[in-house]
């Protein structure tokens, strides 16, 4: 496969693939390649497959999100499992000295906070990045995270970058991966950055591969003090967090999102936490009533909803907000030593591990 570099392989030119509402059975592998080749590999066999789940996906009312065509469309299940591998929970065994807990001894009542809330109406977020076949999503999740944070006390938007993340952040007990594009924490990444500083993409540009680190590209333009950890699984917290604070760095289990392409989903995803992203904020959709959480992903603005997905929000109805039991958290990618299962709650486990900088301030 040929590499496209950039900010995150940002701005990578494609031709306009059909949306849900044009796709047919006659669509072919060969559209698909002119649309999207080169970002990603296929086989026609699985684009065939994924081609017929798609369309008796939208034929079904029932599922209210629809399905569609985009980079991912000619990988297997088990393939597009391996680019999302980027992230397993740090059971919180690192960076003590500049993790603190969150505080909620101010947080308000949720029917008392604004109906919706989304930072990309407040000028702190930066494009929607693309990691491409590098499990760095715990970079994305971290930098754009610390995007906002920074703009939001600084009023300057940059744009950082996450290669410098894969190459030199330590991860020797193996928390979420074995570190840059085999996976880590957004924790792993807050505390790096702590000591070493915020440098921007242009200094140090992504090359979605695994490097040696350079610390003379390393050119910090702002800092951070340490991070602070939400409670996991709080509603309340999270909810409060995401409208005072600004965007919360948070993870999910996103294999079934493959094919996702609008509307609000809400299809079991499982438990297997395995994916970094943004949580930008919460509304309810005018067309079905749905509450949802508004989640940035980093596989490029041509999925999703420009880069974005919806995620039913429970936590305001009786139903409340879903929790299964993640079995294995230590599959390889949790830090060694961690426990058998942890519980994670929110549709697709978002609620579990949230996480945040503090101090922010250019250098």
């Amino acid at each position: 496969m040929k590499s496209i570099l950039g900010a995150g392989l940002a701005g990578v030119a494609m031709a306009a693939a059909p949306k849900w509402t044009e796709l047919t059975a006659e669509y072919t592998y060969d559209q698909w390649l002119a649309d999207f080749e080169p970002r990603m590999p296929g086989t026609p066999e699985a684009f065939r497959d994924n081609l017929a789940e798609i369309l008796a996906h939208n034929a079904d009312e029932s599922f209210g999100w629809k399905a569609g065509v985009n980079q991912f469309t000619g990988l297997t299940r088990a393939e597009f499992g391996r680019i999302t591998k980027g992230y397993k929970p740090s059971m919180k065994g690192l960076g003590s000295a500049l993790r603190v807990p969150h505080d909620s001894s101010n947080d308000k009542p949720v029917e008392a906070l604004p109906a919706s809330v989304d930072w990309r109406t407040q000028g702190v977020v930066t494009p929607v990045k693309d990691q491409g076949m590098c499990g760095g999503c715990w970079t994305f999740s971290t930098s754009e995270t610390l995007e906002s944070h920074i703009a939001i006390k600084t009023g300057k938007l940059l744009t950082f970058s996450e290669q410098a993340l894969i190459d030199c952040v330590p991860n020797p007990d193996q928390c979420g991966g074995t570190g840059g594009c085999s996976g880590a924490t957004q924790e792993l990444a807050f505390n790096w950055t702590v000591t070493a500083g915020i440098t921007t993409e242009a200094s140090y540009p992504y090359t979605a591969q695994t490097g040696t680190c350079d610390m003379a590209k390393v050119k910090p333009v702002a800092t951070i003090t340490g991070y602070a950890e939400l409670q996991p699984n709080n509603y309340t917290a999270l909810m409060n967090a995401v409208v005072a604070l600004g965007p919360i760095a948070i993870s999910g289990a996103a294999e079934p999102w493959q094919s996702y392409e609008t509307g609000v989903f809400h299809t079991s995803c499982g438990a297997d936490v395995d994916h970094a992203i943004v949580l930008e904020g919460y509304g309810t959709d005018a067309a079905t009533g749905l509450d949802y959480w508004l989640v940035r992903n980093s596989w490029s603005a041509s999925w999703g909803e420009k880069g974005y997905i919806r995620l039913a929000r429970y936590g305001s109805t009786s139903k409340g907000e879903p929790c299964l039991e993640d079995k294995t958290p230590g599959d390889g990618d949790g830090c060694a030593g961690g426990p058998a299962q942890i519980k994670v709650c929110g549709l697709c486990g978002i609620m579990s591990d949230s996480s945040y900088p503090i101090g922010g301030a250019l250098a």
